[in-house]
């Protein structure tokens, strides 16, 4: 079966690395670092003419606004800082800078907005006499509904956890498959479990590869084939629920799943995350973390800053103090219609 990623690495991660590339010498000093930091972003990462368009990102006024602020007698610590906020500058979860004692971050897709989830809930919900599947944790509801909780995409799930969990909930009239705060992790395993909701080839998206070190420098955009499984595939409705806290391949299995005809995305806005990211090292040892090959939905729009649900649906205080996740329910409903 041909999959619609293989031409890259099967990977989106929240915190891995997928490839490398070089750069330039420079001297490991404060200055050194620094350019060389700038230089490997404005050579090789992806979304600088989206983020223009999007906010008004200059990397080159980031650059003269940043510089000042280097000095050749700070130490570490307060390079790192200055590093880490200069890289933040691009809005992008894909984004880091590591060093042996700290790991920069842009969290800011899913920070200061609603949580749309609890703990508490997942577990009120789940119950305690639920079936494990690897990563996946599933029960039948008493409506006859099946409910299924994917934390992570870091979690494997093989093709045999599919089918038993899939004969397990067979006659059930609808599935709500809850990805809620899933932040990524492995993208071979987004498709395997999308796949399992197709029953034709079908185009999902588009990609790019850089081509050169200018900001517009791309590939010809290629296309992204999902197949469908030659396992057992689920033909009835389906809800994946989402909030901002579905991330990178997690935020690219949602891309896959709104061209399933059966199904329905429930909830929140995901967080996106729609680079594939690579590393480069600085000359003190550092490692940075970029996104680098853009990938689109079928409109060809760009799924960096996340995908709208079908039905919007937000998860309250007072729901919380009732004991009753909104988001579940609206796709219990929508399921049983």
């Amino acid at each position: 079966m041909k999959k619609c990623i293989i031409y890259i690495i099967m990977c989106i991660a929240s915190l891995s690395l997928v490839s490398c590339v070089d750069v330039d010498e420079y001297d490991n000093s404060p200055q050194g670092n620094f350019e060389a930091l700038w230089k490997i972003m404005d050579e090789h990462y992806c979304f600088f003419d989206y983020k223009r368009q999007a906010y008004g990102l200059d990397w080159n006024e980031v650059r003269a606004r940043y510089s000042k602020r280097i000095d050749v007698t700070m130490n570490s610590d307060q390079l790192f800082e200055v590093l880490s906020e200069m890289l933040a500058e691009v809005k992008d979860g894909h984004v880091n800078l590591s060093s042996t004692g700290d790991f920069s971050r842009y969290w800011s897709w899913k920070e200061g907005y609603p949580a749309n989830s609890s703990d508490t809930l997942y577990r009120r919900y789940l119950g305690t006499d639920y079936k494990i599947a690897s990563g996946l944790s599933y029960r039948i509801f008493d409506d006859n509904i099946a409910y299924v909780r994917y934390e992570s995409f870091l979690d494997g799930i093989g093709e045999g956890n599919l089918d038993k969990m899939f004969i397990n909930l067979m006659f059930c009239q609808g599935l709500i498959l809850d990805i809620r705060d899933n932040g990524g992790g492995n993208l071979l395993y987004a498709e395997r479990l999308a796949a399992r909701f197709f029953n034709e080839r079908t185009m999902v998206g588009y990609m790019q590869h850089k081509t050169g070190a200018g900001h517009s420098d791309f590939s010809s955009l290629e296309e992204q084939w999902l197949d469908p499984s030659s396992n057992i595939r689920w033909h009835k409705p389906v809800c994946v629920l989402t909030n901002r806290g579905v991330y990178s391949a997690a935020n690219e299995f949602v891309k896959y799943m709104k061209q399933c005809p059966t199904a329905t995305i429930v909830g929140d806005h995901t967080g996106g995350g729609a680079g594939l990211p690579f590393s480069s090292s600085l000359p003190n040892g550092w490692s940075v973390r970029f996104s680098a090959c853009p990938m689109y939905d079928v409109e060809k729009q760009d799924t960096e800053f996340g995908i709208s649900p079908d039905v919007r649906v937000d998860l309250l205080q007072s729901d919380l103090l009732s004991g009753e996740d909104t988001i579940i329910e609206a796709a219990r409903a929508i399921l049983s219609k």
